[in-house]
């Protein structure tokens, strides 16, 4: 039954193809193949623009990245290769713990069966704890830590309590008249804080004023602002760290950072004194060829060069600070000795090299 529909379709397509088209359909079948021809060409074009940039990416590597980086430390800076190892683990699991990804630094030490203490890990779980709270909006945790602590943030100079108060506190506000009563109840909380904070709680209790009005419409819409949140983030994070003595960056990306400063100007000083066949003027252990300027976020203490023998100090030859005031290093002091005296070299008394005292920066 279907044979004869199927010829019958057949021998017009076979009359077709010996048709002339008309000059409508050529119009449109021409305009089709240029479409097509500009479409093949572009990509066309375009692969090869890609194709170019991808051919050079592995130039580029080549000619910024020294297969020889390992060549600027030599092995004898580590004890051994097995210790290494351990303190690298260790940097990666504590940079890990202090980034919030635990279930990875404990995979981590299960695979590289590194041992860690619980001790190590508790001060880094507590944090991740009360900043994922603080992050959801959730200030209880975190003023729970703040109270139990608040002796020594105090002897911190530590303001973070009073923080914490004043973000609850606005909290309420927010909440707007429904919450007035609560929020006048919950001002109590400031009565310790009125000394150092007084300015900061007049503004928020004559912001009470305004409640009923709407406080996104008065003066004191700041109060409002969302960047407080990310403020006591920052905060909690900074005096957190510093209770605890941690450190509020992670040592490895601490590391990493100035690794990737100071590790071309080393590749170059290795090349110069490999050029010039002096290769016993470093050590590579506990000194550096030249000063490397690493920027003020990697400045973590100071460091005082003698003025009178142009050093820097060390542990073995620390700074001295004489009874007049003035501080060499213990070198200069030993140099300066005539006849059981010292005379300081910046002012004239006389005195004793026993009672000079050694100070810490």
């Amino acid at each position: 039954m279907t044979a004869a529909p199927e010829a019958g379709a057949g021998a017009a397509a076979a009359a077709l193809q010996g048709t002339p088209l008309s000059a409508t359909l050529s119009l449109v079948m021409s305009q089709c193949c240029r479409k097509i021809k500009d479409t093949v060409q572009k990509l066309a074009s375009d692969h090869k623009d890609i194709h170019s940039s991808v051919s050079r990416v592995g130039k580029a590597i080549d000619r910024n990245f020294d297969s020889e980086v390992c060549g600027v430390v030599s092995d004898a800076v580590w004890d051994s290769r097995e210790k290494q190892q351990q303190i690298l683990q260790m940097a990666i699991v504590e940079h890990l713990y202090q980034q919030g990804m635990l279930s990875v630094a404990e995979e981590l030490c299960q695979e590289s069966t590194l041992n860690v203490d619980l001790d190590f890990k508790q001060p880094f779980l507590e944090l991740n704890r009360i900043l994922e709270a603080l992050h959801k909006h959730d200030l209880g945790p975190a003023l729970e830590w703040a109270i139990s602590h608040r002796q020594r943030l105090l002897e911190l100079n530590s303001s973070l309590e009073f923080k914490l108060h004043r973000l609850y506190f606005i909290h309420l506000l927010a909440g707007g008249p429904d919450k007035q009563l609560e929020a006048l109840s919950y001002a109590r909380h400031f009565q310790p804080f009125a000394r150092l904070h007084q300015r900061e709680i007049q503004v928020m209790m004559g912001s009470l004023v305004y409640l009923r009005l709407g406080l996104e419409k008065s003066p004191y819409c700041h109060l409002l602002d969302t960047s407080h949140w990310a403020e006591i983030c920052e905060t909690f994070t900074r005096d957190a760290c510093s209770l605890l003595g941690l450190s509020v960056e992670s040592p490895l990306s601490v590391s990493f950072a100035s690794g990737c400063v100071a590790l071309p100007v080393l590749m170059n000083i290795k090349a110069v004194i490999e050029q010039r066949q002096c290769t016993g003027v470093w050590s590579h252990k506990d000194e550096l060829p030249i000063e490397i300027e690493l920027g003020m976020k990697c400045w973590y203490h100071s460091v005082f060069a003698c003025p009178i023998l142009r050093q820097q100090t060390s542990d073995s030859n620390p700074p001295i600070k004489l009874i007049c005031g003035h501080v060499i290093s213990r070198d200069a002091l030993n140099k300066l000795i005539n006849g059981g005296k010292l005379k300081c070299p910046y002012c004239p008394m006389e005195q004793n090299p026993a009672d000079g005292k050694r100070i810490i920066f």
